[in-house]
């Protein structure tokens, strides 16, 4: 079964939401709340396992990783309420966060986007699709590739977000 195409000006309007914020977990706080999609208007993640999912050709070397560091793997659903908003990879360098950052990364439900604010990064976009990539829900209605990086110049994280239809859904 095809999917009906988005209403223009609504993904117009999502889009620009998006592009609003560094952060998309915010953004798409700001869009649940605003959309009244739940109630409180709260992403988290689920964490859908690594997989065993290779990082993309090259990042390693697009990091500029010391002998020292490594790639980190962080495969979730994001959801506001039981809505689920976007599907994400993030690959990211554990060593560029404070213990305490990789502790509640791995330890509990909260989105990428807000353990990391404090390092003040800045979101690089790389690439839009308008609908769905490869890897990403049947339901996709834009997929997203950017890079996260420090307020030093060095890249933090690497993503692939996948953001669904819910995201255009009229309350």
């Amino acid at each position: 079964m095809a999917l009906a195409a988005a209403p223009q000006p609504q993904l117009e309007a999502f889009e620009a939401a998006l592009a609003s914020r560094d952060s998309a977990t915010l953004a798409l706080e700001q869009w649940c709340a605003a959309q009244h999609i739940a109630e409180p208007a709260q992403v988290h993640a689920e964490n859908l396992g690594a997989s065993g999912e290779a990082p993309p050709h090259q990042l390693r070397r697009r990091f500029g990783l010391t002998q020292d560091e490594t790639i980190s793997l962080r495969h979730v659903r994001l959801s506001c309420g039981d809505v689920a908003l976007s599907v994400a990879w993030n690959w990211y360098v554990p060593e560029r966060l404070t213990p305490e950052m990789r502790d509640v990364l791995r330890t509990t439900d909260m989105p990428f986007g807000k353990v990391v604010a404090p390092l003040q990064f800045r979101r690089e976009p790389l690439a839009t699709t308008s609908g769905r990539a490869e890897n990403c829900p049947a339901d996709t209605i834009s997929t997203h590739r950017a890079r996260l990086v420090l307020r030093d110049g060095r890249p933090l994280a690497y993503l692939i977000e996948c953001y669904t239809a819910a995201n255009l859904a009229m309350k």
